[in-house]
């Protein structure tokens, strides 16, 4: 079966798809991206993500593509040509293809690329396992809130974080309170029970899983704190666990050298977990 991606207005083989070099994405990363879940064929939380597209693109002054109804058809076409039950799909915008020139071009026309592949969602083995994750330093730019396609800073953190076999670099500010990780949010379980989470402000990017895991800790009357917490707090809560679209989410059993808790998923982890795949499963049936 051949993969197909959206270029541009045309479904093209993946190894023929191509975009201009002198595309604002390849020479500035002037641009934004989504990654969507696919679960029996169907985009999950389609609506959130593309409601947080537009979010990006208007922070960059940027305009859409086309139309949203125009660009679901798209997205289930490609899930659709290429044959995914279970998935991830990638779509993104730049400012398209103009003389190279730090400020806007004059006459601009948004350029979309549109993927995706077939994937086990979530990673068995990490849910089973827990993982482990490391912290660095945060050396990000101030907009994290922004799903910018600039992302080295986190390309070099998630390969420090595979160098010291760990699953993810969690992010430390200037003060030692975690942001996020690499492509991750971040959260700890106190030991009275307070489910703590950063704030979605310009420090993170407010995740879509995120939002799920936050409305399903309301449903089970979850105490939830939406604030910074430092390193120490962290190292020592009773658990940890990390969200994400294509990691569910999955339980943090090391930070750093530091075992959290007893060193397996925690009740309130497990018990989140357990209530956000029966949610997915309740979309799914729709």
């Amino acid at each position: 079966m051949s993969h197909i991606a959206y270029v541009n207005g045309q479904y093209v083989p993946h190894r023929l798809a191509r975009v201009h070099i002198e595309d604002r994405g390849y020479q500035f990363a002037d641009g934004v991206y989504e990654v969507m879940a696919v679960i029996d064929g169907q985009p999950m939380d389609e609506e959130l993500h593309l409601d947080r597209l537009e979010v990006s693109l208007d922070a960059l002054s940027m305009e859409n593509a086309m139309t949203r109804r125009v660009l679901k058809i798209i997205l289930r076409e490609i899930i659709r040509r290429n044959r995914i039950r279970d998935g991830i799909l990638y779509l993104q915008m730049t400012r398209g293809v103009a003389r190279r020139d730090h400020a806007f071009p004059a006459r601009r026309r948004t350029a979309l690329v549109v993927t995706a592949r077939p994937a086990t969602l979530p990673p068995q083995e990490a849910l089973r396992a827990g993982v482990h994750v490391i912290t660095l330093t945060d050396t990000r730019w101030k907009r994290c809130d922004i799903k910018s396609i600039s992302l080295l800073p986190n390309v070099l953190a998630k390969q420090q974080a595979r160098e010291a076999d760990a699953y993810e670099a969690w992010f430390l500010d200037a003060d030692n309170f975690l942001t996020e990780g690499s492509s991750t949010n971040a959260w700890i379980v106190t030991k009275a029970g307070v489910l703590v989470t950063r704030p979605a402000n310009c420090a993170i990017l407010s995740g879509i899983t995120r939002l799920g895991v936050l409305k399903v800790a309301a449903e089970e009357g979850i105490t939830v704190e939406e604030r910074p917490f430092h390193l120490d707090e962290a190292r020592a809560a009773a658990e940890a666990f990390l969200t994400s679209t294509t990691a569910f989410l999955l339980p943090v059993l090391k930070i750093d050298d530091k075992v959290i808790g007893n060193g397996q998923p925690g009740k309130l982890t497990t018990r989140l977990l357990h209530r956000y795949l029966e949610k997915i499963k309740t979309k799914k049936k729709r």
